[in-house]
């Protein structure tokens, strides 16, 4: 029984080959999207799985006078990892993290620059789970000097000879020397501490480090008893918080805890998270979740609206399976394996579409995401199952339809196929281009907002500018390094800072005091520039001047922003703002505010204007230089560059990026929702137009005698591809009716999280709305068309 039921399957499928190759390609697009969205949330999911203990991270609510909106930060203090396990029985144990990159490393008279390495306590691999293939984890980190290496690192610098006990050395300011105790497996990428090395923490440990209370410069990780109640123990961090910081200083800041498993997903409004690899905020991960739902969903739509269309089809032979036996339940089998038989074949043109899609998917993301089907044995029977389970769901209701036809009627050709089912179908179809419009709408949206924070001018010039690395750089071979690189007309401008613009810049404390006024402390945004860095960035002043060239100012002037000046005089309100201009501010008694600048977007466009001051002081040392070249001479420009760097540098990498590269990496996560979006738009249009292409075709060749006749009495084409027309595009007028207010609600939500936003504009859904008219208006005319061109002769032959 069950051969004969495939075989009648298959012979309806290829009788039918229109409508079949329809459901079969709308479920196969269907399933490729939700199979690669699926496996991107299993990637992102499997972040950090291959650690067994609870651990969880220490963060900071920081909330200082003078910094507007108190910000969330990954960074704890040195001494709160100790002095937390000591003071909670919770706490099972602590280690901290300090990363460094670019950390050269030299053996003998080989050298490498690391990307990253971090510095840790000897804890460290008690805790977390990476795989140590040679060294011994209670005691390779547990003295000083010590280092393990990862299988990568180990070899590019002792490539196939022995790494264990052999010495290698960092040359920074102070040339340390490290044992090698261990070897590490490489890092998986699926890791959110990426890293080459492990230093002992212990080798740059000073005594004055377990009393500095407010220096946030690492990270720390607590292992906690399973089954510790989170939000008890928080509560109990004031406290702690007031026992050991200094007078009031607990007040400005609020620990929470995170579970390392929900670190990666879930931080993303925490700031100065920099060993966080891949960061990527899960409501984003869920949307693409429910969006790939939303298409395989609509190639299902598109099944159960062409096989209860065909209904009168298949009518005839229910009723003679009927007559001779047949028991309901067995039809309504063998239709659902009509629809499984479907199913799975479209599965595999699926797999098909993943193999070639997922390269472009892993650029696009920057993972590495693969369809293991040879080696997971889970996944394939899992993935074979949902194909089952989808065409089981697509099947059902045209299943219990079908077999529900009562024999008599249909052998005397009086089948209702019935004015419910083209209701059904209608709000089907509307449900399909309703879901289109809205990510139609979605996806003009997003790409509005992205260009939006691409072009809008921040407040400086960022074209034709090239930003490099300054590890490792003494002051002095900066002076050199600039004033060589300045002789050259291929440089316009040369200068060195603190931070790079569009990162998250680090906040500090300062002095202020106007007139005989009290001294007020207050914590603003800081960066380290050098004298004519407004000069190169053409950042304008609203009042003052600019630094000072010479070396007596340095550390001395300090230039804020608009915003900051209008904190300084909040107490002061019918002081002007030029009266701050010479006022007491800085880091001691002798710094003076000299200009205030207009504000500018030093931060990416998610975030508002902060305070912000500047202070020329190299002594500080700058972590990036700026040069500003000829755009003509680009190429020409770049190779000067590099050149002057290896003349003047030999021992150090030579790294740059263009300042626009950097800007767009900033809102890469914004570029990755736009393409998702907009392709997984595009997929719900096809698998729509693909359904709506089906029943056009349907209905015209359900109505060609109608047609003839038509055609007979003087009807045009015009009139026809009108009639037939019409009912598709009054379902789309109602899609959109229903898809505009979802999508201004959603609209309105999404672009809340940014602090420079589009406005939302009604052409957008005008645009919408006339487009999806036009592609279900074209998608008809095609069989309208057909139809009302084919021969009335032929149609009308029988009668």
């Amino acid at each position: 029984m069950i051969k004969n039921y495939i075989k009648i399957a298959w012979r309806n499928i290829w009788k039918n080959k229109v409508f079949s190759a329809i459901n079969i390609v709308g479920l196969s697009v269907g399933m490729a999207a939700c199979i690669v969205i699926m496996l991107f949330v299993f990637y992102e999911k499997s972040f950090d799985s291959m650690h067994s203990k609870n651990i969880y991270r220490l963060n900071e609510v920081q909330k200082f006078e003078g910094m507007g909106a108190s910000q969330k930060v990954a960074l704890s203090m040195f001494p709160m990892g100790p002095t937390l396990k000591s003071e909670f029985p919770e706490i099972k144990n602590f280690t901290r993290v300090r990363w460094q990159q670019k950390f050269q490393i030299t053996y003998q008279l080989k050298k490498i620059f690391s990307p990253q390495v971090f510095f840790v306590d000897s804890t460290f691999l008690k805790m977390f789970d990476f795989k140590l293939l040679r060294g011994d984890r209670e005691t390779a980190l547990l003295k000083p000097h010590s280092v393990l290496l990862t299988e990568q690192t180990a070899k590019k610098i002792f490539g196939n000879a022995d790494p264990m006990g052999k010495t290698i050395t960092h040359y920074g300011n102070d040339t340390t020397s490290y044992a090698v105790t261990g070897i590490l497996a490489d890092v998986p990428k699926n890791s959110q501490l990426q890293f080459d090395a492990l230093f002992s923490f212990n080798t740059i440990f000073n005594p004055r480090m377990f009393t500095n209370w407010g220096g946030n410069w690492l990270n720390t990780y607590l292992e906690l008893v399973p089954g510790t109640d989170i939000k008890a123990l928080e509560k109990k961090f004031p406290a702690y918080q007031k026992k050991y910081m200094r007078a009031d200083n607990w007040k400005f800041y609020e620990l929470f805890l995170l579970s390392l498993k929900d670190v990666h997903a879930n931080a993303a409004d925490i700031g100065l998270d920099y060993i966080n690899f891949q960061k990527f905020d899960q409501k984003l991960t869920n949307l693409f979740g429910v969006i790939a739902l939303i298409v395989l969903v609509i190639a299902c739509i598109n099944f159960i609206n062409l096989s209860t269309a065909r209904s009168a089809e298949r009518a005839k032979e229910v009723g003679v399976r009927k007559s001779i036996g047949a028991q309901r339940f067995q039809l309504a089998l063998q239709f659902l394996g009509e629809t499984v038989l479907l199913s799975l074949i479209a599965l595999i043109f699926a797999s098909i579409l993943v193999a070639f899609a997922l390269p472009y998917i892993n650029n696009l993301s920057q993972r590495d995401i693969s369809l293991p089907l040879m080696n997971n044995a889970g996944l394939i029977m899992l993935i074979f199952l949902a194909a089952v389970f989808i065409g089981i769901l697509s099947g059902i209701y045209p299943a219990v339809f079908l077999s529900s036809f009562q024999p008599v009627k249909v052998l005397k050709g009086s089948v209702e196929t019935g004015k419910n089912k083209g209701s059904l179908r209608n709000i089907l179809v509307v449900g399909q281009f309703t879901s289109a419009i809205i990510l139609m709408i979605a996806t003009i949206f997003v790409i509005k907002q992205l260009r939006f924070m691409q072009k809008r001018d921040p407040g400086f010039n960022r074209d034709q500018v090239v930003t490099i690395p300054l590890n490792m750089v003494s002051p002095a071979q900066y002076d050199v390094l600039k004033q060589q690189l300045l002789t050259s007309s291929l440089v316009q401008g040369v200068t060195g800072a603190q931070d790079i613009l569009g990162s998250h810049l680090d906040q500090t404390g300062v002095e202020f005091r106007i007139g005989d006024s009290p001294l007020r402390t207050l914590t603003s945004t800081l960066l380290v520039v050098d004298h004519d860095y407004l000069d190169l960035y053409k950042i304008k002043l609203a009042m003052g001047k600019n630094f000072s060239s010479e070396k007596s100012a340095r550390g001395k002037e300090y230039i804020i922003n608009e915003a900051l000046a209008k904190e300084l005089l909040k107490d002061h309100k019918n002081t002007p703002m030029s009266a701050l201009i010479g006022q007491h501010f800085g880091f001691d008694s002798t710094g003076v505010i000299t200009g205030i600048a207009k504000d500018f977007n030093f931060n990416s466009l998610h975030y508002k204007i902060e305070t912000l001051f500047m202070v020329n002081n190299k002594d500080f040392g700058f972590s990036q230089l700026s040069v500003k070249i000829n755009g003509a001479r680009a190429t020409e420009a770049m190779d000067y560059i590099r050149s002057t760097w290896m003349k003047q540098l030999p021992d150090l990498p030579f790294e740059y990026q263009f300042l626009d590269d950097h800007f767009s990496e900033v809102y890469r996560v914004d570029s990755q929702v736009s393409a998702v979006v907009s392709i997984l738009a595009g997929l719900i249009i096809i698998i729509s137009c693909l359904g709506l292409f089906g029943l056009a075709s349907y209905s015209a060749e359900k109505r060609i005698k109608e047609i003839g006749v038509r055609k007979v009495l003087g009807a045009t084409v015009q009139n026809i591809v009108l009639l037939l027309s019409s009912h598709f595009i009054k379902l789309v007028l109602i899609a959109n009716i229903i898809a505009w207010p979802i999508a201004l609600y959603a609209m309105n939500k999404w672009l809340q999280g940014f602090a420079y936003r589009i406005e939302i504009d009604w052409w957008v859904f005008a645009i919408a709305g006339g487009v999806s008219v036009i592609i279900a208006f074209a998608t008809v005319s095609f069989q309208s068309i057909k139809a009302a061109t084919a021969n009335p002769v032929k149609s009308l032959r029988s009668e």
